[in-house]
């Protein structure tokens, strides 16, 4: 019976345009990749900044490789904390403003762990509409109370916030939106959180390295200070082209998580050869502004162009540009055309997005070239 639901369950996906398949890529230069011996234009990847496959990051992790050797083989409270993890740290305490900062294994890690460990049991967490998945699922398995406010909407967490007791709140939002590509004003939301004694977590994992004075992030690019922020989660697996993420924050906070974060206490550490080469791209992000400027210059030109081809791209000025199709089986089929073109553009259906509104969630990267995002314009516009 067990086998029959989970086939039943398949067959359903199917049906409904919305099962997932893994497929095997080869990263390439330039914003490309391979797939199946074919080259294609990549728009769905997150690095932003082509640190990935920049030649100091890669020639700093195989130095990480022979310094440290390639896991860290314990928990960080029992052998897994190395040097580089120290190095790295220090590196985002530094860059960042925070007291400390402590390494996860993943965004989702680091994002449970902050809202499950932070939040008190009756506290009510009040998260964004449009909040990341680990945001949600963090929340739905503590043991107090949320709710969502209406996305970006600051008059929705304000009704929600004053029916609540002074104190007794913490609101949960993105720097940047995944899915979207807006941001919030976070100025008006931590003015709010102040009234209410409302703390504010923070999740810039798509700010991180492209947002603010050398990359720093959203939540610096509006003006904010590192004591406006009870916690900021992001990680490593955007801008900075590796994989793990962390929590930063005072003294007192990262302390605690340290002390009963289990997510932190009972995971492996990270890989000290990664962090290493991570170590490695966040020097280059600070020095590199010419990333951030042709990032910002692709951005401009492809809304410029898109808007001349009038296609449907939501308001964005992120790397992250949005077309908005509605359809699952339209977005699958556009997508397909778009392959036998050689762009690589992967659908984004429900249930990662609401039903009715799939889309083609197009990356833009500093390693695109003009003449890339222009061919992909003019595709859609003649695909669409």
């Amino acid at each position: 019976m067990q086998l029959a639901r989970l086939r039943q369950a398949l067959t359903d996906r199917a049906d409904q345009q919305l099962l997932r398949h893994t497929v095997c890529i080869e990263p390439l230069a330039e914003g490309r990749l391979r797939a199946d011996g074919k080259e294609y234009l990549n728009f769905s990847g997150n690095d932003y900044l082509g640190l990935a496959a920049e030649p100091d990051v890669l020639k700093a992790s195989e130095e990480g490789l022979r310094r440290f050797g390639l896991g860290s083989t314990g928990s960080p409270l029992v052998t897994g904390y190395h040097y580089a993890h120290q190095a790295l740290t220090e590196a985002l305490c530094d860059w960042l403003g925070f007291d400390q900062v402590l390494l996860f294994s993943s965004g989702f890690a680091a994002n449970h762990a902050m809202i499950q460990t932070l939040a008190d049991a009756d506290d009510t967490l009040l998260l964004d509409k449009l909040s990341h998945a680990s945001l949600i699922d963090g929340a739905q398995q503590r043991s107090g109370s949320f709710k969502r406010f209406l996305h970006n909407d600051l008059v929705s967490l304000q009704s929600i916030i004053e029916q609540l007791p002074v104190g007794k709140s913490m609101v949960v939002t993105e720097g940047v939106f995944s899915m979207d590509g807006d941001s919030p004003d976070l100025v008006a939301v931590s003015r709010l959180c102040q009234q209410a004694q409302a703390p504010l977590l923070l999740d810039d994992a798509h700010g991180l390295g492209v947002c603010g004075e050398r990359g720093r992030g959203s939540w610096q690019q509006q003006g904010l200070e590192p004591k406006q922020l009870h916690a900021l989660m992001a990680n490593f697996g955007k801008a900075l082209g590796g994989s793990g993420a962390f929590i930063a924050g005072s003294n007192t906070v990262i302390d605690y998580l340290r002390q009963f974060a289990r997510h932190y206490i009972y995971s492996t550490a990270l890989s000290p050869a990664l962090c290493w080469g991570v170590l490695a791209a966040i020097r280059c992000c600070q020095a590199d502004h010419w990333r951030r400027d042709k990032l910002q210059h692709n951005i401009a030109s492809f809304r410029q162009w898109a808007s001349e081809a009038e296609l449907p791209v939501m308001t964005s000025a992120t790397a992250i540009q949005p077309l908005l199709i509605g359809d699952t089986v339209k977005t699958v089929q556009l997508s397909q055309q778009l392959k036998s073109r050689g762009i690589w553009l992967t659908p984004i259906r429900p249930p990662t997005v609401p039903h009715g509104k799939a889309r083609l969630r197009i990356a833009l990267s500093s390693s695109h070239q003009p003449e890339d995002i222009l061919f992909l314009v003019q595709s859609l516009k003649e695909l669409y």
